[in-house]
C-alpha cells in the first residue's frame, strides 16, 4: 500500500495544527457526541458552551490534550508506553482506569464478538509484527484496525486509536487519518462487518481511499512555479 501523500514531518504537523479542530470534531461525531463544528472550536478555545453536556465536553477537551501530547512528542517511539499514554489523555476521568491496559472482559454495541483481555507481552509482539515491510500508511491502518477490534482499554479505544494511528503518519510524513462526518455510516457498517468476521480487506481499502488527508505540497510549489511561467510568458509577448 502505497502512501498518498509524501511531506515533511514539519509539513505534516502544520498540516495536523491548521486543521486540529476538523479533526476532533470528526472523532466527536464518530464517537455520538452531540456537537456542532462552531460549539467543538469554542470548547477547544476554553470557553463553555451551555447546550453541550459536560460529557461531551470533557471528550473534546481530552482528544485535544491527546492531541497536544502527540504533537510535541512526535519523535518519540511509537511503542506500548506511548499508546498507554494517548489513551491516560483521551480517556481521563471517563473510564474505570485510564492509561493502563483493559484487565476484564468487555462485549461491543452490535456484535457477538468478544475480544480478549490483552495481555502486555502479547501487546508488544503485535506492535512489531504490524509494522513489519509496509509503508507507514498501511501500518496506521492496520494498527487503527487491530487496536479498535482489540478493545486495548475499558473505554476510549476509537479516538485512542485514531490518534496513535496518526502519530505513525506524521512521523513519516504520510498524512492525517479523520473519518469525515458524511462517512460515519458507512464506516460503522463496514467496521461491525470486521468485527464480526476479523478480515479487514474491505474497510480497510476504503479507509485508504477516503479517509486520509493531506497536502501535495511538492505538486502545489511546481503549480504555482507553473503558473508564474504562464503569467511572466503573457506579459513578454
Amino acid at each position: 500500500m502505497k502512501p498518498k501523500f509524501s511531506m515533511t514531518v514539519e509539513e505534516n504537523i502544520f498540516i495536523a495544527k491548521r486543521n486540529l479542530v476538523d479533526y476532533i470534531y470528526n472523532s466527536a461525531k464518530l464517537e455520538g457526541c452531540n456537537v456542532t463544528f462552531p460549539e467543538t472550536q469554542t470548547i477547544i478555545d476554553g470557553v463553555n458552551v451551555g447546550d453541550v453536556s459536560l460529557s461531551d465536553i470533557q471528550t473534546i477537551l481530552n482528544m485535544r490534550d491527546a492531541w497536544k501530547f502527540v504533537l510535541a512528542n512526535i519523535e518519540k517511539p511509537f511503542d506500548l508506553d506511548f499508546i498507554c499514554r494517548v489513551n491516560d489523555f483521551v480517556s481521563r476521568s471517563e473510564s474505570l482506569q485510564w492509561g493502563v491496559l483493559r484487565t476484564g472482559k468487555v462485549g461491543i454495541s452490535g456484535t457477538d464478538y468478544t475480544p480478549d483481555i490483552p495481555e502486555k507481552e502479547d501487546v508488544i509482539n503485535k506492535l512489531s509484527e504490524l509494522s513489519k515491510d509496509k509503508s507507514a500508511t498501511e501500518y496506521a491502518i492496520d494498527f487503527f484496525l487491530w487496536a479498535c477490534r482489540s478493545q486495548l482499554f475499558w473505554d476510549g479505544n476509537k479516538r485512542t486509536s485514531t490518534i496513535c494511528a496518526n502519530k505513525i503518519l506524521i512521523s513519516a510524513g504520510e498524512g492525517i487519518l479523520t473519518v469525515r462526518d458524511e462517512d460515519i455510516l458507512e464506516f460503522n457498517k463496514l467496521l461491525l462487518e470486521y468485527y464480526n468476521t476479523n478480515d479487514a480487506s474491505s474497510i480497510k481499502l476504503w479507509l485508504y481511499k477516503n479517509c486520509i488527508d493531506g497536502i501535495d505540497f511538492r505538486q502545489a510549489e511546481d503549480e504555482a512555479e507553473s503558473e508564474n511561467e504562464d503569467n511572466d510568458s503573457q506579459l513578454t509577448t
